[in-house]
């Protein structure tokens, strides 16, 4: 089974080799066809501490690392300005 990616921003960095990502969602509701924005806060495993707050990263699931850490840093698709 392929394991699950997703995208998102960087919005804490305060931990060592933990990252907080922050990944928003659009989805439509059932009745009134509005469209919805959800967002989720992930933790994930960072090894090099190379992430920094506000860059856009994909993360991948993957063993558990600890009690709320189950994602890991794929890649850094934008850093942060």
């Amino acid at each position: 089974m392929p394991k699950r990616t997703l995208q998102g921003q960087v919005t804490s960095k305060k931990s060592n080799k933990t990252i907080v990502v922050t990944v928003e969602r659009n989805k439509k509701h059932k009745v009134y066809q509005k469209v919805i924005n959800f967002t989720k806060k992930f933790m994930a495993h960072d090894e090099e501490n190379s992430a920094k707050e506000g860059d856009t990263v994909v993360i991948e699931e993957s063993r558990p690392y600890s009690k709320n850490k189950t994602w890991v840093l794929k890649t850094i698709t934008e850093r942060a300005v």
